[in-house]
């Protein structure tokens, strides 16, 4: 194996000031235990080279040398070194892409087999597939833009979605593709790794010309652009699949704006390819997002350096089962007694401040794994973290736990958990008070914001009306069902993010995601100047 030196160094240089322990400890010891020293004071130097016996042995490898080497082996192997740098991890290796998909009207055109709507999902999922284990995100846009799913390892979460997409789940119609530009990048701003930016559409409206040349321009993300469609357009089917018609009786005819595309393509710098029936469009998007990410500035990225003082770990027992030899052990007896005797303790004295398993992970890794393994009662029980502790005792189904654990934190997420526990206790006035205090700390947690919403309905809803319990609600956290006259528990993550509104709903996708974009869009109406 070749060293170079030129790249040798420690990366965590501050252990190596164990080796001024290690080397003062032998020093100190033959000063403190040298005859000469003791009696240099007392007898005449000339005879007191006569007078000493027993030099050889005074040559002889003592345990503090031993100890000496051991101390200066160990600092070196804890110091890291290392000369060589490590491959990135796999999930490093793959560049983040969200597809931002066209949801107008004119997709559900018949031109491109089966629709170009369709072709479309398909390739969302090819692309998704192909990247074995990339982060893929999906944004859609019509007159509005939203996120359907972020950028996820997963493509079950696509699959779970994509069928449900059509235009009928957009607000209003139209081609606003600069929003979508809008939301892929917030997507990608806080990931380090350089991100691809795919489209997928058969149109621009040039009213977004301008901003979105101007916004594609200044990104840091790539851009790509898949258009679908001919030149010929195609006729528009319905959701039931017939031809939707219009006043005139006539089949309404979805059009392919390639010369619009062509321009902000070439305004903007992106490049451009059609969506085809092979998968040749899916290996050219792949191929250049890789590309991208390999010539992304390297020095953007921190560098992993390979661990090597591991080998030093050989040489570290050798020196250690010098410590077995026979006068070597009587020294380390009283702490070989001491640590039997807290090993000997009462099961029911240790266990709840100590376990063998201590040695190896925290409380809170060991409460990870029951928490990953289903058995939330175990984790409650080993996690020290609050909103951990908190969270295993919620799914436990201890809602007084839960909420008793969450009460410990002052943040806005612990106020939405203890708002969705006191909801699940049936408290909904103090369920609304808790989403108060976490909007309070943090104004755009929308989770919160719906959730209360979802109570101050329910609690204005006249209970005798049956017609209103078709219109329940959904959120991530909790399902308000008027006829049970309890909320169900649905799936709860670590921190409440946009992702939060998209796992595991009751509902059809379908309606909740025109429901929720419906929601997104009128907020953003609200707050424009």
């Amino acid at each position: 194996m070749e060293i170079d030196l030129t790249a040798f160094h420690f990366l965590r240089p501050y252990w190596l000031w164990l080796l001024v322990p290690a080397v003062l400890l032998p020093v100190c010891w033959h000063r403190r235990n040298s005859a000469r020293a003791r009696w240099r004071a007392i007898i005449s130097p000339a005879l007191l080279e006569h007078l000493i016996v027993g030099d050889a042995a005074r040559r002889r490898i003592k345990p503090v040398h031993a100890l000496a080497v051991f101390i200066g082996v160990a600092a070196v192997a804890v110091a890291g070194p290392t000369w060589q740098q490590e491959r990135r991890p796999f999930n490093q290796d793959k560049a983040p892409l969200v597809i931002v998909l066209e949801l107008a009207h004119s997709m559900d055109a018949t031109d491109v087999a089966p629709t170009r709507l369709e072709r479309a999902k398909q390739k969302v999922l090819d692309l998704a597939n192909a990247r074995k284990g990339a982060r893929t995100g999906l944004v859609v846009f019509a007159s509005t833009a939203h996120l359907v799913v972020p950028p996820t390892e997963d493509p079950a979460m696509l699959e779970l979605y994509l069928p449900a997409l059509t235009p009928a789940v957009m607000p209003r119609d139209g081609k606003n593709a600069n929003a979508g530009l809008e939301i892929a990048e917030q997507l990608l701003a806080r990931d380090p790794v350089a991100g691809t930016i795919v489209f997928i559409s058969d149109g621009f409206d040039p009213n977004h010309a301008d901003a979105f040349v101007a916004k594609a321009t200044q990104s840091h993300h790539q851009l790509l652009w898949l258009a679908v469609g001919t030149e010929d357009g195609g006729a528009i089917r319905g959701a039931n699949g017939a031809l939707t018609l219009g006043s005139d009786g006539l089949p309404i005819m979805g059009t392919f704006d390639a010369e619009g595309i062509r321009k902000v393509a070439h305004d903007a710098g992106i490049p451009l390819a059609s969506v085809r029936a092979d998968s040749d469009d899916v290996a050219w998007v792949q191929r250049r997002a890789q590309t991208w990410l390999a010539e992304a500035d390297e020095s953007k990225r921190t560098p992993r350096w390979k661990e090597t003082g591991y080998w030093l770990v050989m040489p570290l027992l050798v020196l250690g089962a010098l410590g077995f030899r026979r006068g070597w052990t009587v020294k380390w007896l009283p702490a070989v007694l001491v640590a039997f005797s807290f090993s000997a303790a009462p099961r029911d004295a240790q266990a709840a401040s100590w376990n063998w398993v201590d040695l190896f992970a925290t409380h809170d890794q060991q409460g990870r794994w029951y928490f990953e393994h289903a058995d939330f009662k175990a984790a409650a029980q080993h996690f020290d973290d609050p909103l951990w502790k908190g969270r295993a005792l919620y799914l436990a189904g201890d809602f007084s736990g839960a909420l008793e654990a969450f009460s410990r934190l002052k943040t806005a997420q612990s106020y939405f958990y203890i708002g969705n526990t006191l909801a699940h206790l049936e408290d909904y006035p103090s369920a609304i008070k808790a989403y108060d205090k976490a909007l309070t700390l943090k104004p755009d947690m929308r989770e919160a914001a719906f959730n209360r919403d979802l109570l101050k309905k329910l609690l204005a809803k006249p209970k005798q009306d049956p017609q209103q319990d078709e219109e329940d609600e959904e959120s991530d956290d909790i399902k308000i069902e008027k006829k049970k006259g309890k909320i169900e528990q649905s799936t709860l993550i670590a921190v409440p993010a946009e992702d939060v509104w998209m796992r595991n709903l009751n509902t059809s996708p379908a309606a909740f995601l025109h429901r929720r974009f419906e929601q997104e869009s009128d907020a953003n109406s609200a707050s424009a100047p």
